[in-house]
């Protein structure tokens, strides 16, 4: 009997086709929203829960707080106290620097160019790796000696240069006023995707470039952050309420009076707020499938008072209440069915594509799907309901006189 209503449903979509995908619209533009929004939405918590952890998950900023109002110098962070950190906390520290950089044009020639120079220490490879493609990366006598030595992005050496290997040439460029020859001892290149580019490429198109931490604090040799990537596999939480105690207690002030950022607190945030928007929007694209669900009910009433004739031979012939209904609710459900099907495939392609935009991979989760297709045939039961109703309740003889 099922197999029997479905082949007439499929004749009756088959009459009228353009009707049939018209009405299917609704719902293909439906269940195609709801699914792109939260495929969109998970894959971009998904990216930025890669981004920290490419950028480094474990890593905190720790500083005076904005709110403090006696502030003295000697909040600041020497390198001294620095050092201390390190011998202190030992191996539950993977790195420790100031995050200093400065943004200043660097000249070779008649070529002239804005970098961003970023200050690090000679572990910075170990949290942030790159590939190095020419020469040697910054050493602890680069570090302690205050060498002006460069590692450059290899796009930004090829930009200013000319060429990718630029190991032995220098540059001039000024920092903290004075202007001086910097000479580059090694090219790096570091991979990222479209995303990552975006939100970690160099801001204003400008070169990218490490110096040694140390000639960013020449000026009062002074540093306003204390930069840490704890160690992996810490309980953050504990070990950074750790550090920060002993952050107070080493500068006289409570714990109370620093300012501390995690990139775990950020994610967190981050995520957080891409869930509540995804399920914002992804709740406003839902209200299109009930737009959908009325369209299906608005054609069902039409095919019921087409088919009115139809009816009263099938009643005529012995065809009771109960199968006229199910015909009927049998055809709309296959509406809305396969307009959540055309429609999870319009999603799930726009967002594969726009993967592949990014450079990503689409987190499409199959819940999703199954409670899409599921949705769409309850919006087909639900609306067919009245118009598969109204055409049981049919009287066998008016139907039969009806032109």
């Amino acid at each position: 009997m099922l197999l029997e209503n479905m082949a007439m449903a499929f004749a009756a979509i088959k009459a009228n086709k353009m009707r049939s995908f018209l009405t299917m619209l609704g719902i293909i533009i439906g269940i195609g929203s709801v699914i792109s929004i939260v495929s969109i939405g998970d894959t971009m918590r998904k990216m930025f829960s890669d981004l920290y952890k490419d950028i480094g998950s474990t890593q905190a900023f720790i500083s005076v707080g904005y709110w403090v109002d006696d502030r003295r110098e000697g909040d600041d962070f020497k390198l001294d106290e620095i050092e201390r950190v390190k011998e202190v906390f030992g191996d539950e520290i993977a790195y420790v620097d100031s995050n200093n950089s400065l943004d200043s044009e660097a000249i070779y020639g008649r070529t002239k160019y804005s970098f961003t120079f970023q200050g690090i220490n000679s572990n910075f490879q170990d949290v942030q790796p790159v590939e190095m493609l020419y020469g040697r990366y910054l050493n602890a006598g680069d570090i302690l000696a205050r060498k002006k030595n460069v590692v450059m992005e290899v796009k930004s050496a090829k930009r200013l240069f000319g060429v990718e290997n630029a190991v032995g040439k220098t540059f001039r460029t000024t920092i903290y006023g004075a202007t001086e020859e910097y000479n580059v001892i090694g090219i790096y290149r570091k991979e990222m995707n479209a995303f990552q580019t975006l939100m970690l490429g160099a801001k204003g198109g400008k070169g990218s470039a490490y110096i040694p931490d140390t000639i960013l604090t020449l000026p009062n040799d002074n540093r306003y952050f204390l930069h840490v990537y704890a160690a992996e596999g810490l309980d953050l939480k504990e070990f950074y309420s750790r550090l920060l105690h002993y952050i107070a207690k080493q500068k006289g002030r409570n714990p109370e009076d620093f300012e501390m950022t995690t990139a775990v607190e950020q994610m967190n945030q981050v995520d957080s707020m891409m869930g509540i928007l995804a399920a914002a929007v992804g709740g406003i694209a839902a209200i299109s499938l009930l737009v959908g669900g009325i369209g299906i009910m608005n054609i069902m009433l039409v095919s019921v008072t087409e088919r009115t004739r139809e009816i009263g031979v099938r009643k005529s012939l012995g065809a009771r209440t109960m199968d006229i209904m199910v015909q009927f609710l049998t055809e709309s459900a296959i509406i809305s069915a396969c307009g959540g099907i055309i429609g999870i495939m319009l999603g799930v392609g726009l967002v594969s594509l726009g993967s592949v935009m990014f450079g990503t991979t689409a987190v499409i989760k199959p819940g999703v799907i199954l409670m899409a297709v599921g949705f769409s045939g309850i919006v087909g039961l639900f609306f067919g309901i009245y118009p598969a109703s109204k055409a049981a309740k049919a009287d066998p003889i008016d139907a039969l006189r009806y032109e």
